[in-house]
């Protein structure tokens, strides 16, 4: 495989890296300060963001994640946006979403292009596309093993022309936020047919009757205000028109897998990038500090460590590259061995990463001081998010024993 990047990506990343550097990273400052000084953080929207993404646009820096078969994105391939992916993740709370390449908005705006009617488009998708709104996508369950997305139990049911769905998610990152209209509903419409036909998904205006947010998850003691948060919802009969359907009936289990792949790659893209911050800030600490006589950079131990991190993200980088590609040439489906692969490398490998650069920098490595608590956090939780390390490693391991089951 050729990971060359092509003209177009190395435009876009010369343009992303200044943007980075020049307006996101000192940005990062006045974002604690906006969200620190505002009367309920979760719901706010920091003004820093809406600067960042009228200069984003300007830059032509707007819907890099969008496929090439897209007329709204970039016309990038998997392959060509890995990298500009890696660049956002740098500062995962600012830059994403300045460029309107964030979860859960991505994932949703790629399913209402697939799957919406012409309707659902021009209320939805155009605002979304604009960065106008924001949305989340519910499906995750307090009250069952959401490993397994078949057990998914809040009902959707048919009465006339509209659905009536009953039930309790949680995890629905970005709920919290003022402009968030839209949530993406998963639940039971058939609950006699097969475990993968019984689903449906159905959007539902955030303001509807019935909806009703409980609370904020706190993750590791944060608040993630920065992203609007992680709420559970509980949906007391609420009612939609019948027109809300996204898809088809029976269809929503398929949906969310088709939406789950991509996703999972966009968050091992951006884990890169983090994993890449942690590394100079551990360089940056060992080269500036002396103990027992001699700068931490000379000690062996250190060298160690960052020579460790050094090389295990690039195998997780070539992983993420070779499974981009496989993507754009076979599909989502035909990567999902790859897909569940990079799932499981390399939240780990970031944690990894991270949890040594904490140990280089002492006691102010888990302080707010410097961001490598956070990013401690994020790589963690994402070896839970889109699907426990457990299931993706069980269909790497079904896979390889496949290759040596004698002929039947």
């Amino acid at each position: 495989m050729d990971f060359t990047p092509s003209a177009r990506t190395v435009e876009l990343q010369a343009e992303l890296t200044d943007f980075l550097h020049t307006r996101v990273l000192p940005s990062e400052a006045v974002l604690e300060e906006q969200l620190a000084a505002a009367d309920d953080p979760l719901r706010y929207e920091p003004p820093v963001k809406e600067e960042l993404k009228a200069e984003a646009r300007a830059r032509g820096l707007w819907n890099l994640f969008l496929a090439g078969g897209s007329p709204h994105g970039a016309g990038l391939t998997n392959l060509e946006y890995a990298p500009l992916a890696e660049t956002m993740g740098w500062s995962p709370d600012l830059l994403p979403e300045a460029t309107n390449c964030s979860a859960p908005d991505t994932g949703n705006m790629e399913l209402l292009e697939l799957f919406a009617t012409p309707s659902q488009r021009e209320r939805w998708l155009a605002p979304l596309l604009a960065g106008e709104i924001r949305s989340c996508f519910s499906m995750t369950e307090p009250d069952v093993a959401s490993s397994d997305a078949r057990n998914i139990a809040t009902r959707i049911r048919r009465d006339g022309d509209e659905y009536v769905i009953t039930g309790r998610k949680w995890w629905a990152s970005g709920a919290l936020r003022e402009r968030c209209e839209l949530l993406l509903v998963l639940g039971v419409t058939d609950p006699d047919a097969d475990s993968s036909r019984r689903h449906s998904m159905v959007l539902v205006p955030r303001d509807t009757p019935g909806v009703r947010i409980v609370r904020s998850t706190t993750v590791f003691g944060y608040e993630h205000a920065s992203v609007g948060g992680h709420a559970e919802i509980v949906f007391d009969d609420v009612r939609v028109p019948a027109e809300n359907l996204l898809g088809s009936e029976g269809a929503g289990f398929a949906m969310a897998q088709a939406r789950l792949g991509p996703g999972r790659i966009h968050h091992c893209m951006r884990l890169l990038g983090q994993a890449e911050r942690a590394l100079e800030l551990m360089c940056r600490r060992a080269l500036s500090r002396t103990a027992f006589g001699m700068p931490l950079a000379e000690q062996g131990v250190v060298q160690q460590q960052i020579a460790e991190s050094r090389m295990e993200i690039d195998q997780a980088r070539l992983i993420v590259l070779k499974t981009a590609a496989l993507i754009d040439t076979v599909g989502n489906r035909g990567a999902r061995i790859e897909i569940s692969t990079i799932k499981a490398v390399v939240p780990r490998t970031v944690a990894r990463v991270v949890d040594r650069a904490i140990q280089v920098h002492g006691a102010a490595g888990v302080s707010d001081d410097f961001p490598l608590a956070r990013m401690w956090t994020e790589g963690r939780y994402l070896r839970l998010g889109d699907g426990p390390d457990e299931v993706h490693i069980a269909a790497v391991a079904r896979q390889e024993l496949g290759r040596h089951q004698p002929a039947p």
